[in-house]
């Protein structure tokens, strides 16, 4: 009797081996098509080094999930990125000011239609050393003395800005003239894109342009804001008084909520990715814009960005739903 038990023991336990190999084989097998279903390609950013930190995020975060897909993101200025979107070599062209009529121009010689998208935006600081004690506040005006071409080896001390600043050297930094911050700062305070003096140090990469104020007693920058929560450390915020706009409110600091509505003027800007319409025929890359419209609210403001406004966000979504739905997907 006790033989007979220990068999159909030996049955159930060799039954229920069986059963799990099934249910093991079955679920290796539901496995396959995922596996075979996980995004590759490649996808290529480059552009503007102030719409840098948000990419670079959103792409951090799409490899977490999409291990396969190799993204690289360059920052080599607005105007650089446009040259190579221009020659169709890179997918995406991240920009922090919108295309010129010769970007789109080279775009059309090459056949390079595009989507542009608006995902965020942002102020432009004009910063100073810590060590500075006298300049808090800047106007319109004076930052044109300062910057203007007729200023280069002319206006080279404080005090012929202000008689009350120091005889002392002034240091400029700022963008280099491939960066659409030097686009559009000089255009906001000159009137004039790329309208500027020539004598000073110039940087597309944002970071060089920290330091270099970081370790300058004497010296006056501009950049992104989010450069400056990143460094605000190491850097002094300088307030601009728009004195010369009808509904001026004085000196006012760059913060998301001065930005977003629009009282820090003239010195705040959208930012933008373009898409190459043709890489766009890519599953991975309308994977990939798709994730970035998603998730770059988020992002946006973890880097120090003003997230747009939901209508903003959700015509963007919009318009990138409708090209995605009128494209045939190319794996």
């Amino acid at each position: 009797m006790k033989r007979s038990i220990l068999k159909n023991n030996n049955r159930f336990r060799f039954g229920n081996l069986i059963i799990l190999a099934v249910i093991a084989t079955i679920v290796a097998s539901c496995g396959q098509p995922q596996k075979a279903n996980e995004k590759t390609g490649n996808i290529s950013i480059d552009g503007s080094s102030t719409v840098y930190p948000i990419s670079e995020a959103v792409a951090e975060e799409y490899l977490a999930i999409n291990p396969k897909v190799r993204v690289t993101v360059g920052e080599s200025g607005t105007g650089g990125g446009f040259k190579k979107f221009g020659r169709g070599e890179i997918d995406i062209n991240d920009a922090s000011r919108a295309i010129k009529q010769n970007e789109a121009e080279a775009c059309e010689a090459n056949n390079i239609k595009f989507i542009e998208l608006l995902i965020a935006y942002d102020g432009m600081a004009i910063v100073v050393n810590p060590a500075n004690t006298w300049a808090n506040e800047i106007t319109v005006t004076e930052l044109r003395m300062l910057w203007e071409p007729a200023a280069q080896g002319k206006i080279t001390k404080w005090n012929q800005i202000r008689a009350e600043w120091p005889d002392k050297e002034i240091h400029l930094y700022g963008a280099g003239t491939a960066s659409g911050t030097f686009d559009y700062f000089t255009e906001a305070i000159m009137g004039e894109a790329k309208s500027c003096r020539g004598d000073y140090t110039a940087s597309e990469d944002d970071n060089v342009l920290v330091q270099g104020v970081a370790s300058d007693e004497l010296a006056l920058g501009f950049f992104g804001l989010s450069y400056f929560e990143n460094n605000k450390d190491k850097l002094k915020l300088v307030a601009v008084n728009d004195e010369i706009a009808e509904n001026g409110d004085g000196a006012i600091l760059p913060t998301i909520e001065t930005v977003k509505n629009k009282t820090y003027a003239p010195l705040s800007r959208p930012l933008f990715i373009y898409v190459n319409s043709t890489a766009a025929e890519k599953e991975v890359i309308q994977d990939f814009v798709t994730f970035y419209l998603e998730n770059s609210p988020a992002l946006v403001k973890e880097v120090g960005y003003i997230p747009l406004t939901d209508e903003e966000l959700a015509t963007g979504k919009a318009i990138w739903a409708g090209f995605v739905k009128t494209h045939t997907v190319a794996k």
